[in-house]
């Protein structure tokens, strides 16, 4: 049977690295598919498990240098990288102190010929040159020892990579040096004995060194939002088992039980409130600044602080069913995709290592066989050694490699904490190409819940007796409406009084005894029944407003006028200019009359609208958009507009709490805010701009880099770059990407 299994990766330094273990994985009869991602360090399998396992298919790398390990333990693969940091750490604490000696004796010599400063003391020259073979032994064979292994397991499998270049190249730079210092007699008629390269060894694996390990230092920091959700989980819950309060283990918790929450406690799993009240913190969940009120009956969700009240709960999600555990594993699963603009890279980095090898050799035969003429043999020996190393130094593909999936990790990320949970990077990528926004309107302009906007008395009773009259009969039904106007008699504090008789006029509205008295509650059909004097035109007047009539009446009058309607939501006005002003066109697609959509339209500012529609009716609008070229995106509830959302370009689903599976849209924005419909399309041109930022910068490292370490401008200029500062730039160019990318989490959404 194949499945796809997630699987971290230790081992992996460059993106060569991750073209290496993907192809070898799917060299495998046994795999369907494997993705490797440089950025996160992990892979995502699918692969027949009844005829091959993790640990088999671990065999088949680790001979390359590479590990695999079923990723169930997130915070432990973070806790090994943490590791592996301390120990390049001290790498750079002891080599960085070598390469500044190096440095300063190199740059001493070279000012000194230009007269700029005086010859350095023969004293302390001699010292440095007895030295130099033992500082520079250090760096290649104990700090670079990575390299090395990297240029044998090449030697060995074939396999190259990064390592492989730096491997190489400081190894010949080593090798020559040491063969001119120890034959200096013998080769002094031939080659020029005094340029040696053991400091251009030691300084070239301080500098990557030290670009490694500021690299993983903030590949770190890219990852954060991960490990502040898991962060989130709490560690323990208290339970009411056998009438008592017991402090138990969070994964001990057992469906359905009551959870005792109290002040300033953390909600252990999902559930819905059986006693008390409170308010809810949900920000660092779903992005909501202030708490929200939680009553009986209320869902509340893992990972969410209660404030100062007290309440118990049922638990209703456990585990990895809990809301927080799924945004985690989706936010997981959106940072280890690739996005489609990644695919250039992928393929250039594939066939970098092998065409730089290439590069490099045939640039120390053609020193040799062209400078020789003009520069003679020992000068252009040297300059092919120099351009040797130097290619292989600069011709990293690591900043290739991270520009994609580092601004994916980090624009996921800030989506998460924003309450926008992207489902890949393919949608993200999409996102910022949507041209047309279709939105229902139920649950995504306006609020998805009646609520009672009007109240009109035409009785001597007050207001509030009106209200509790009305409420009272209304409490029997089980419609929307009916739910609204209980709602509000609730917030007033009003009691619901005793119906009796109590019976449902099926088409005109309800009938009941309230102390005694016949109470009628229903449309205009059942005021007509009663043959009851009433303004037809006050009807229409309200209808055309979006609005829901109920009127209360006795036998003998009217007593009032209930206007109900779905209100639109507060923020969707300001959201829908916002789209206009990004270029994004509105269409509302909606169910309801006519009058009620267009009312609805032209408060939100919406110019296109297409009421009374059936779900194929919205289908049908989309596919007619994309038929016209446009980018659609569809925002809906996740549920009732499932074939809208499966056709759109980008699916936005509309979750309230956690009433809707994150899983239902490519994006999903938490308690169904439409003004994070802006937020998430900002967030996806950020990291668009991020990602084409980066990779112009990786690529623009290679192309002006390996030219100018070849010595193609030297003929010209005269220039030729020294692998110390090719060195320098390779480890900078990893660090400028991940820093760029790093710099999104600054951006305001």
């Amino acid at each position: 049977m194949s499945k796809p299994i997630r699987v971290a990766i230790s081992g992996m330094h460059c993106a060569s690295c991750a073209s290496v273990i993907e192809k070898t994985l799917n060299k495998n009869p046994h795999v369907k598919q494997a993705e490797v991602n440089f950025g996160t360090e992990k892979a995502k399998i699918t692969f027949n498990s009844e005829t091959i396992n993790i640990a088999e298919l671990n065999k088949e790398i680790e001979p390359l240098g590479y590990s695999l390990k079923e990723d169930r333990q997130t915070i432990s693969n973070g806790i090994e990288k943490l590791e592996e940091l301390k120990k390049m750490k001290v790498n750079i604490i002891t080599i960085i102190p070598l390469a500044a000696i190096s440095i300063v004796i190199m740059s001493w010599e070279i000012l000194a010929g230009f007269n700029i400063l005086p010859m350095v003391p023969s004293s302390w020259m001699g010292l440095f040159h007895n030295l130099l073979p033992i500082m520079a032994t250090y760096s290649l064979f104990v700090v670079g020892r990575p390299y090395l292994l990297g240029l044998y397991r090449f030697i060995r499998h074939g396999k190259a990579n990064m390592d492989t270049l730096i491997g190489l190249g400081t190894l010949v730079a080593f090798l020559y040096s040491f063969t001119i210092y120890s034959f200096s007699d013998l080769l002094r008629p031939f080659i020029n004995v005094e340029a040696g390269y053991y400091d251009v060894t030691i300084v070239v694996i301080a500098f990557i060194s030290l670009g490694k390990y500021l690299e993983m230092r903030s590949k770190l920091s890219t990852g954060d939002a991960i490990e502040k959700l898991i962060g989130l989980q709490a560690k323990t819950a208290l339970v009411l088992r056998d009438g008592q309060e017991v402090e138990i283990p969070i994964n001990e918790v057992i469906l359905g039980e009551i959870i005792i929450i109290k002040p300033a406690g953390k909600i252990p799993v999902d559930g819905v409130i059986v006693s008390g009240s409170s308010y809810i913190d949900e920000s660092l969940v779903t992005g909501e600044s202030l708490p929200i009120e939680k009553n009986t009956g209320d869902k509340v969700m893992a990972g969410t602080i209660n404030t100062t009240g007290a309440f118990n709960f049922k638990a209703t999600q456990i585990g990895s069913e809990t809301m927080l555990a799924r945004i985690i594993s989706l936010v997981e699963e959106a940072q280890g995709s690739k996005a489609p603009i990644q695919a250039l890279a992928d393929k250039i980095s594939a066939v970098f290592v092998p065409i730089v090898l290439g590069l490099a050799i045939l640039s120390f035969i053609i020193w040799l066989v062209f400078g020789t003429p003009i520069l003679g043999f020992s000068q252009a020996l040297s300059y092919g050694l120099v351009s040797l190393v130097g290619i292989l130094v600069i011709a990293c593909p690591c900043a290739l490699g991270l520009a994609t999936p580092t601004a994916i990790i980090v624009g996921v990320g800030k989506g998460a904490k924003s309450g926008i949970l992207v489902k890949d990077a393919a949608t993200l990528e999409k996102l910022h190409r949507v041209n047309v926004l279709v939105a229902d309107k139920t649950g995504t302009i306006t609020k998805g819940q009646p609520e009672l906007v009007s109240l009109q008395n035409f009785s001597d009773l007050s207001d509030n007796e009106l209200l509790t009259i009305l409420s009272s009969l209304e409490s029997k039904s089980e419609h929307p409406i009916a739910s609204a106007l209980v709602k509000a008699a609730k917030e007033k504090s009003l009691t619901i009084s005793k119906v009796e008789n109590f019976s449902a006029i099926k088409g005109q509205g309800l009938r009941g005894q309230i102390n005694g008295v016949e109470y009628f509650a229903g449309n205009l059909k059942l005021v007509q029944e009663l043959k009851l004097s009433w303004d037809d035109s006050l009807i229409e007047i309200e209808t055309n407003k979006g609005r829901t009539p109920v009127i209360l009446a006795n036998k003998d009058q009217v007593l009032g006028l209930a206007l109900v309607a779905d209100p639109i939501k507060p923020e969707a006005t300001a959201a829908i200019k916002d789209l206009h002003k990004m270029g994004i066109e509105v269409v509302m697609l909606t169910g309801d009359h006519k009058n009620t959509a267009n009312f609805i339209a032209a408060q939100a500012g919406i110019s296109e609208v297409i009421s009374e529609a059936m779900p194929v009716d919205k289908l049908n609008k989309i596919k007619e958009l994309q038929a016209q070229g446009k980018i659609v995106a569809m925002a809906g509830d996740g549920v009732n507009d499932a074939p809208a959302l499966a056709q759109a370009d980008v699916g936005i689903a509309m979750a309230t709490g956690t009433d809707v599976a994150i899983e239902s849209a490519g994006i999903t924005l938490l308690h169904g805010d439409i003004s994070k419909v802006v937020k998430a399309v900002r967030l996806s041109k950020i990291t668009m701009r991020g990602i084409k930022q980066n990779l112009f910068w990786a690529f623009i490292y290679n192309i002006i880099g390996i030219p100018l370490a070849g010595g193609a401008f030297f003929p010209l200029f005269g220039w030729l770059l020294n692998p110390v500062f090719a060195g320098l730039a390779m480890g900078a160019s990893s660090v400028s990407v991940v820093g760029n990318s790093l710099r999104l989490k600054s951006k305001k959404l």
